[in-house]
């Protein structure tokens, strides 16, 4: 059946057994690996720049130039996780997978061409194409992956792991290139080189969509000729309209809090819906997504300190070893790397034996390990030199357990997402996972804020209470010590009583997380 010559959206199992495999996983996957590779190539070489260049050239010099930039790349943070929210919805009911993530790609290549250019009014409008970008383009191919696998499949998660890994390669490489040819040749080439990745990215999905690899999937929803063409360039239209509305929400960037909020509201409000249209069983399913999404807010909350104040700690007071502040941010995906196959064939194996944990149980591990990770942080100051620097040994085994216990949630997580949400309902539940994830931009810029002023009010000590208690057991500096260091010093502390409190809730969340994972399970309904 075909719409104008382009076939409609068709039941899944019509076509399932069509799909054509590669190294044991549906040949679309590998294609989709790249795409993403290179979009999120493009997407971390410019936040590996983001903070550093608002803090020593659009601010440099202000008092407050430190919060400011770390204030604006929260709210950044916030509104391109919040506009998957929007997009994965608009691609369910109208654009259909494909050409979401094309015009989110061409959207987001603009955006990082426009940020080479060094201006503050082309900086607001960089932001905001790249805002308005990933809304169409994130949440959509990460749906796409979960359409080449039946519900119930064994290989769904080492896919999505294996997919994830396409994510870090990325991830990883993007830091080292752009990091480079920002400090060494200038800002403008290392965006540059993040606008020439995007562009990679849209080859390889292109050539994916020519190559026949995705079946019928991703295609929109079957509708009529003229009618449909009108609604798609009313959506086309409406995404560069709102351009300049972001890029005003970047300047007056205190109000991305109130649209966060209503799009809390506007979340909750649906799913209720949603509890009232499916099976008592489907609505379980449902929220046992949503007590996931809980959790990886808190998790990436804490974790997102890396593209602002652990970037900032790297620069103040880390002792860097071959590589800059910026490039530390390919420590992250590069670990990634190599851990992912190895995680993915675990999980397999653990399958096969009956031992693989439950989700839940997953996501209470990997938030463990992300605390473990910031003590480690923290425990650095108790071999601090005279310059008022750590070795950069806590720093690379800070960011190990911080992966590990990235890899013990978000590739897991993304798989329980398009496994446990009815099939209608699958895009808006991803836009709500990553809407969970604007979320954890703002808190974690609050964090952030935190580490940014200094910590003693001129030199006021007050009565130690149990958290200082449990700050000085991590870096062995009592509060009076506290109250008697140099700048240099003072900033130090600040991280590392910043990063124990991090470390402690992230423990006393994951303890909490292991507590309701009896009653997540029951209400998975077999689905582990």
């Amino acid at each position: 059946m075909a719409t104008e010559g382009i076939p409609v959206k068709p039941d899944k199992d019509a076509f399932e057994g069509d799909l054509q495999e590669l190294f044991g996983h549906p040949k679309g996957l590998f294609y989709l690996f790249f795409a993403e590779m290179w979009e999120r190539f493009s997407f971390y070489g410019m936040r590996a720049l983001l903070t550093l260049y608002m803090t020593k050239v659009l601010f440099f010099g202000d008092a407050n130039g430190e919060t400011i930039s770390i204030t604006i790349y929260a709210a950044y943070g916030a509104l391109v996780y919040a506009t998957p929210f929007i997009g994965g919805m608009i691609a369910d009911k109208l654009l259909g997978y494909r050409k979401a993530i094309m015009l989110g790609g061409i959207l987001m290549a603009v955006g990082h061409f426009v940020l080479a250019i060094e201006n503050d009014i082309a900086f607001y409008a960089a932001l905001a194409l790249i805002i308005v970008g990933n809304g169409f383009f994130k949440p959509n191919i990460s749906s796409f992956v979960g359409t080449l696998y039946k519900e119930g499949d064994a290989r769904r998660d080492a896919g999505f792991t294996i997919f994830y890994m396409g994510i870090n390669v990325g991830a990883a490489a993007a830091p080292l290139v752009c990091g480079w040819l920002g400090e060494t040749y200038g800002w403008h080439w290392g965006f540059g080189a993040a606008g020439v990745g995007m562009l990679l990215g849209l080859g390889a999905f292109w050539n994916g969509t020519q190559g026949n690899v995705f079946g019928a999937q991703g295609y929109p929803p079957e509708g009529k000729g003229t009618l449909k063409q009108m609604v798609e360039s009313i959506v086309y239209l409406g995404a560069f309209i709102s351009v300049p509305v972001f890029t005003f929400l970047m300047w007056k960037n205190e109000y991305v809090s109130w649209i966060l909020y209503a799009a809390l509201a506007v979340s909750i409000a649906y799913v209720i819906f949603i509890f009232t249209k499916v099976s008592k069983e489907e609505a379980q399913r449902v929220f046992v997504v949503c007590l996931l999404t809980f959790f990886i807010t808190v998790f990436w909350s804490f974790f997102e300190q890396s593209g602002s104040s652990l970037t900032l700690f790297a620069d103040n007071n880390v002792n860097l070893v071959w590589l800059n502040a910026s490039q530390t941010n390919f420590i992250n995906p590069a670990f990634i790397v190599i851990f992912a196959i190895i995680f993915s064939t675990m999980w397999v194996q653990l399958s096969k034996k009956g031992l693989n944990p439950i989700t839940p149980i997953k996501f209470a591990l990997g938030i463990a390990q992300l605390g473990l990770g910031f003590l480690i942080f923290a425990f650095a100051i108790r071999y601090v030199d005279a310059s008022a620097k750590v070795p950069m040994i806590f720093l690379v085994l800070g960011y190990l357990f911080m992966t590990t216990g990235e890899l013990f949630i978000s590739p897991v997580g993304l798989s329980k997402v398009t496994e446990l949400t009815p099939k209608q309902y699958v895009g808006f539940m991803m836009g709500v996972w990553f809407l969970s994830s604007a979320f954890a931009h703002h808190i974690a810029g609050i964090i952030a804020n935190l580490t940014a002023g200094g910590g003693n009010d001129a030199g006021v000590v007050s009565e130690p209470t149990f958290i200082d208690a449990l700050i000085e057991m991590v870096t062995g500096i009592s509060v009076e010590q506290a109250s008697e260091f140099s700048e240099g010093m003072e900033k130090l502390y600040t991280y590392s009583t910043v990063f124990s409190q991090v470390g402690f809730a992230a423990i006393g969340f994951a303890i909490f997380a292991l507590i309701l994972s009896p009653w997540m399970k029951k209400w998975m309904h077999g689905i582990k």
